[in-house]
């Protein structure tokens, strides 16, 4: 493998840690509903554990309500069971065929809490970020010391690499920022 696919395949394992935190960042609560607080809802429908998104339409009728829609009325129950297992600050309640979650307004304390987590998951991001740029590294080191690259490529790679990883790192920066903002404003 040649070092600038090396330095691509860096490039692209940093952007899947900055996508994989942005999922995360999306089951965090804000204040208004957002179907993606639900994406790790798995309900239990005819023997097997599938995703709520596949088995259920989920709407955002108001700023703080979720409507869950089943296509099938038989998953009401357990879609209602699974929902009443994730921490969403509230009861789910049956209108029909319908599922209505209407989300508290969060205080002051809990928005705190909230951007504090998503401070965590930012470092996390920059952690794994960081190990990406170690790893890459060591094998262009690895190259350099069994003379397939001179030490001026290596420098010259090297600076490349810690370019790259200053990017991608404000990317995670300016995402958590902007998810810090938006959690505590009110």
């Amino acid at each position: 493998m040649s070092i600038e696919d090396l330095i691509a395949e860096c490039e692209m394992e940093m952007m899947d840690k900055v996508e994989k935190f942005k999922k995360e960042l999306t089951s965090l609560r804000t204040g208004r509903a957002n179907p993606q607080l639900l994406d790790n809802i798995y309900v239990e429908y005819y023997g097997a554990r599938v995703p709520l998104k596949q088995i259920a339409s989920i709407s955002v009728p108001e700023p703080r309500t979720l409507e869950i829609k089943p296509w099938d009325r038989s998953a009401l129950d357990p879609i209602e069971n699974e929902i009443k297992k994730v921490d969403l600050g509230t009861s789910p309640q049956r209108q029909g065929d319908i599922i209505r979650i209407n989300l508290p307004a969060m205080n002051e304390e809990q928005r705190k809490k909230i951007a504090k987590m998503v401070s965590k998951m930012a470092e996390d991001a920059r952690v794994m970020v960081r190990n990406v740029r170690r790893d890459v590294l060591e094998k262009i080191k690895k190259a350099q010391k069994s003379s397939e690259i001179s030490e001026d490529d290596y420098k010259r790679h090297e600076t490349a690499i810690q370019k790259l990883t200053d990017k991608i790192i404000g990317m995670v920066d300016n995402i958590s920022q902007e998810k810090e903002k938006e959690i505590l404003t009110i």
